[in-house]
């Protein structure tokens, strides 16, 4: 008798009544895949836009899910270990192949990544993806060295807040924008040196501190915003272009003499599983169980609430992580 798991499946894009809870077969691994126990997974927005159809490139019906954190149970390659906690991250998960909403999944082991820590599943669960994204953000997108000044746009999002704690971890001055005054305090408990209420003129309120410019600059909100970011970036600074929080990605008519200012830089990041060292996310959860870290999380969710989380998702209205525990 085949065994079976309990799955968040979309069978194609619509409101959040779509994300429906039903029974599957546990995945079989072949050689080079990993089958996870899945403890935990943490909500993004890339999730969001394939519920709301905006993501190209996705079969459905699909399990969603970009990460998820758990324990291996079969390695048929020998890659990972029964029982050994790992996260698994991109590549495809929740889009070619499903992904880590559910008890169990199966994914390449070239996306699992192991680490050893008796810290909370709820806790765990929120880092993959927003620790890979934050990390290689820094040192991919932006080569973020220690001593620079540092600017987040969209500053209370996961990634956002995430990349705070990394860049206060590397000695480096932060800049971080809200819409919601009522969100600033938690970015100054995270370590933010600059809290900037962002009223579409962020340039200005960053120049009257740092008046040639930040040195990086983080955008996270995506496109409506980009160019008053670029503005706030000084000559030979760089922007990376890492999210779209406004779901607005693209540039109508770009004239890059009119749109990028003299001097200025722009890159992008996207990346996977390979550009978060393993000693990184070990290193990451060593400081957090040592008090020398924060976990940015809004909120834990159980298996059952998934469509409550994707409603705060949606509205925007979660200040860090939205995880989701398959056990509570």
């Amino acid at each position: 008798m085949t065994e079976m798991m309990r799955a968040i499946v979309l069978d194609a894009p619509g409101p959040v009544e779509a994300l429906t809870i039903r029974e599957l077969p546990i995945p079989t691994p072949s050689e080079g895949w990993v089958l996870i126990q899945v403890k935990a997974f943490g909500l993004n927005r890339s999730e969001l836009h394939t519920r709301l159809g905006l993501a190209e490139g996705v079969t459905f019906p699909r399990v969603l899910g970009i990460e998820a954190t758990g324990v291996v149970v079969e390695a048929p390659g020998g890659e990972f270990t029964p029982g050994q906690q790992v996260v698994a991250v991109m590549g495809g998960m929740g889009r070619a192949y499903d992904g880590g909403y559910a008890e169990y999944t199966c994914v390449p082991a070239t996306q699992v990544i192991a680490f050893e820590s008796d810290l909370d599943w709820g806790t765990l669960g929120a880092l993959p993806e927003m620790l890979q994204t934050s990390y290689g953000s820094l040192t991919v997108g932006l080569d973020a060295q220690p001593g620079q000044s540092i600017l987040i746009r969209g500053g209370t999002s996961s990634i956002g807040m995430a990349t705070a704690v990394l860049a206060k971890q590397r000695g480096m001055t932060v800049f971080s924008t809200t819409r919601n005054p009522r969100k600033a305090e938690a970015l100054t408990r995270i370590g933010v040196d600059h809290v900037l209420i962002d009223d579409g003129d962020v340039q200005a309120q960053v120049r009257a501190i740092l008046p040639e410019g930040v040195d990086t600059a983080l955008e996270l909100v995506g496109t409506p915003t980009l160019p008053d970011t670029l503005r706030s970036t000084r000559v030979h600074g760089v922007v990376c272009f890492t999210g779209m929080l406004s779901n607005e990605w693209t540039v109508k008519d770009f004239y890059p003499i009119e749109y990028i200012p003299r001097g200025v830089r722009l890159s992008a990041y996207g990346g996977g599983a390979a550009d978060l060292p393993p000693a990184v996310l070990q290193g990451f959860l060593d400081a957090v169980a040592a008090g020398e870290a924060t976990v940015p999380i809004d909120r834990v969710y159980a298996f059952d609430q998934i469509a409550e989380a994707h409603t705060a998702m949606e509205q925007g209205t979660a200040v860090g992580k939205l995880v989701v525990v398959t056990g509570l």
